[in-house]
């Protein structure tokens, strides 16, 4: 399953609402930004329901947030599926997302994917059977002068070569880097 495509009706909640903390911090958000611009709060607004939805936006989440900030479900959506880092299927407990822009693929970024594919024993696009990692191609993470790079959890690894690479994805496997 990619995570670009919504995931199955039977894998949808029938609703959300932020708990406590995130109500809080959405309220702490939106007071950022004068009357009338709130719809300005989407992006981290949609963040932080990915977080508390285990990395992944169902459209109950998505629904929820327009709501919250009164914009046309429509644009929430537009938002969700334009941008990759929200997912809205399910991933795996580690996303690693690889730039393949054309100066990490100058840099060597097509056997940064083959190496991910075989250390972590996933497909592109795909989750492991085990649930542990998925593993996106995205375009661009814009730091085009460290390629190649890849964004895992939060942070950027770049200027990645083969040795760096087993480093990180060995340190992700013993679960000593946390996405």
């Amino acid at each position: 399953m990619t995570t670009r495509k919504p995931a199955s009706d039977e894998l949808q909640p029938k609703d959300f609402e932020f708990n406590d903390d995130n109500l809080l911090k959405a309220k702490n958000i939106i007071s950022n930004y004068p009357p009338g611009k709130q719809a300005s709060a989407i992006m981290p607004l949609l963040d932080i329901a990915q977080r508390q939805h285990a990395g992944w936006l169902p459209i109950a989440a998505i629904n929820y947030v327009a709501d919250m900030i009164d914009v046309n479900r429509i644009r929430a959506y537009e938002v969700a599926t334009f941008y990759t880092m929200y997912n809205l299927a399910p991933v795996g407990k580690n996303v690693i997302q690889v730039c393949t822009t054309t100066p990490c693929k100058l840099r060597g970024s097509d056997n940064i994917l083959s190496m991910c594919k075989e250390i972590l024993n996933v497909d592109l696009g795909k989750t492991s059977s085990d649930g542990n990692y998925t593993l996106l191609e995205v375009e661009c993470l814009g730091a085009c002068v460290n390629a190649p790079v890849i964004w895992v959890g939060d942070d950027y690894y770049e200027d990645l070569d083969e040795k760096s690479l087993k480093i990180i994805l060995n340190e992700i496997k013993a679960g000593n880097i946390k996405c």
